[in-house]
């Protein structure tokens, strides 16, 4: 278990790195068109476009993985004080197989259109320019893909009682 936990924390620090050149790539693109417009009088073309259906899409999917290994997510531990060990345990185990089959659902569901798109040739025109846009549909059923993996993993370690604490973050607070 401790091998496949190594794998999902490096899978997931892979995505969120590339999730991360997403955010300077962003934002060196908006700077770049910011400047273009205030200096030229011409924008960039195809910025809005590139930003909403490449950038934001690294930034919101690829991450999951990461933020789900550092379980991150929302969770609600009202009645974990009331409970015992054994039954929070079970607990655990039942919420990481419903967050795996949803994650799985939704990848599925994402990877269907990804792959409509591929077909037909998925794309924008902005200003002459023929965009494409269908690579980016594969971005999610990765992100969800990884997501579902990590938390089956999290079951696994938890039912072998192989949980560690979460990965620490670099985050002071």
């Amino acid at each position: 278990m401790a091998f496949a936990g190594r794998i999902a924390e490096q899978a997931a620090r892979f995505l969120a790195l590339v999730g991360s050149i997403g955010v300077l790539l962003m934002m060196l693109h908006v700077g770049a068109d910011i400047l273009a417009r205030n200096l030229w009088g011409r924008p960039l073309p195809a910025t809005n476009e590139i930003v909403s259906r490449y950038y934001m899409v690294f930034i919101a999917f690829l991450p999951l993985a990461w933020v789900e290994r550092r379980r991150g997510m929302v969770a609600v531990e009202v009645v974990d004080t009331l409970i015992g060990p054994r039954v929070k345990r079970a607990s655990d185990v039942l919420v990481a197989l419903l967050a795996c089959a949803v994650y799985a659902v939704m990848c599925y569901t994402t990877w269907l259109n990804a792959l409509s798109g591929f077909r037909s040739g998925s794309s924008v025109i902005v200003l002459n320019y023929v965009i494409p846009v269908w690579p980016s549909h594969f971005l999610p059923p990765a992100g969800f893909a990884l997501a579902a993996a990590i938390v089956l993993v999290r079951a696994l370690e938890i039912v072998t009682g192989t949980e560690a604490a979460p990965p620490e973050t670099d985050d002071p607070a």
